[in-house]
């Protein structure tokens, strides 16, 4: 059975979600199958179940969605921004530290090697690797430097599926664009183009596949509805994109949104959640209305401790009074010092924090990461942790500020009702783990009505 790549024929044309949906498609037709990205660039990662590591977040959410155990295997490679030009490099779960970005990708003979092995033992566990490209595939520039989209394509003959997202306009020139000028051999391998994120009256595109089959010689697996999945964030600019129903809310949390934000799906299972309004906020104006604020993660400590008090938010965080929540990074910056001599996250070797918790905060070469179930405030909680700065302790509380380096502490039902019930007696909560199952189902339910499953799969027993 061959294997398959997911190549978008632009950023952000949903090839994560599409990549998630025929993984746990193929899953719920018998099918061995594994999610795959040989090199993800995102901020948004998580600790793997085996052999301890850190990869991203579309990866393992497809992966959880079937029932697999993480493991690095599913993303061998990945980015996470760094500063001027740099860019924090993780092979195989484990940071090797800042890297020129230049460097990088002067160093691809010694990369291939290690998405290769990657791929190789997932193929001895699995039928069929689901490979989600990254950008766009044709990057006329970069294709000698392309590991996720052209490089597993040749290497493992796989077979390929387009994702165009007709939202963006130009969805014509974007399909016919790509698959020209995909290297001929390539072409012969790919099954047929999905178009995604319809909105309006479906019978209005009949033409519109019938000239990407008859002019462009690609067949059309489908057109996919736009519908919101508010789960599995890559990035930013998809959480962004988020969809609340308001009608129901009565707690308003804001979300600081840090230039540097990570691990953006904490947040979740509040937007998810038909009680809270969640915004992510800029100015301290903004946090005015807000009953809780979030002091999330984020990839560069210093550099976002110094944009928040440049924004004005110090007299907004050192109010006693204002229910506050610090995550990871967040919790850092509340200590009053961030003492940096080894210049892992910045060229400060001191900075002064923000001084509500006391101690400081030390930045080490080796990162913590940590998986399990913690005592959090007095309730057990499962959740994982990701960083660099060291405290006495893993979590702190003053007043109304809550500090932990703890991540995903929001998927903990009892957790969050303990929050938001002090917010607001009212506050009845749901439960997350199984709002997570039905809305996974009911996503890919969706695709599946949507695309021709079983050509795919017959395609990918095709021996050509």
């Amino acid at each position: 059975m061959h294997s398959l790549s997911i190549f978008g024929t632009s950023s952000d044309a949903g090839k994560s979600t599409l990549a998630f949906a025929i993984t746990y498609l193929l899953h719920k037709e018998g099918v061995k199958v594994a999610p795959f990205k040989a090199q993800n660039v995102s901020n948004n990662s998580v600790v793997t179940d085996i052999d301890t590591g850190e990869i991203a977040i579309p990866q393992a959410f497809a992966a959880e969605s079937i029932g697999l155990k993480t493991t690095p295997l599913f993303n061998p490679i990945l980015l996470k921004s760094g500063g001027a030009s740099k860019a924090h490099l993780i092979i195989n779960g484990k940071s090797i530290g800042d890297t020129n970005v230049w460097d990088y990708y002067r160093d691809m003979k010694r990369l291939r090697p290690i998405v290769k092995s990657a791929f190789k033992e997932l193929q001895k566990s699995y039928e069929c690797i689901v490979a989600e490209g990254a950008g766009s595939p044709v990057e006329l520039n970069l294709m000698d430097k392309d590991l996720s989209n052209l490089y597993i394509a040749k290497k493992f003959n796989t077979k390929i599926i387009l994702v165009a997202d007709i939202e963006r306009g130009g969805v014509f020139a974007s399909i016919y664009g790509v698959y020209k000028l995909l290297p001929k051999k390539l072409r012969k391998n790919v099954i047929g183009v999905i178009v995604n994120k319809f909105r309006g009256d479906m019978s209005l595109f009949t033409k519109g596949q019938k000239i990407i089959e008859k002019r462009f010689g690609i067949k059309v697996l489908g057109v996919v509805p736009y519908r919101p999945f508010n789960l599995g964030f890559e990035d930013s600019a998809s959480l962004m994109g988020y969809k609340q129903d308001l009608s129901k809310a009565i707690i308003k949390v804001g979300v600081i949104k840090l230039p540097h934000i990570s691990n953006f799906t904490d947040f979740e299972p509040l937007v998810v959640d038909e009680e809270i309004e969640l915004s992510f906020i800029t100015t301290p104006t903004e946090a005015l209305s807000c009953d809780m604020l979030i002091v999330p993660g984020t990839k560069r400590v210093v550099d976002d401790l110094k944009w928040l008090l440049a924004q004005g938010f110090r007299s907004t965080l050192l109010d006693k009074n204002k229910t506050i929540i610090a995550i990871c990074g967040g919790y850092e910056m509340f200590h009053e010092r961030l003492l940096d001599p080894l210049h892992i996250e910045s060229q400060q070797e001191e900075t002064q924090g923000l001084g509500r918790f006391k101690g400081d905060i030390t930045f080490q070469t080796n990162k913590v990461l940590t998986k399990g179930c913690y005592n959090l405030f007095g309730t057990m909680c499962n959740g994982y942790e990701i960083h660099n700065g060291m405290a006495k302790k893993r979590s702190k509380k003053r007043k109304n500020l809550y500090g932990t380096f703890l991540h995903a502490i929001f998927e903990n039902d009892l957790l969050r009702e303990k929050f938001f019930r002090t917010l607001n007696p009212a506050y009845k909560g749901y439960i997350f783990p199984k709002f997570k199952k039905r809305a996974i189902a009911d996503f890919a339910d969706h695709i599946e009505q949507h695309i021709a499953l079983k050509y795919i799969r017959e395609s990918l027993h095709d021996t050509h």
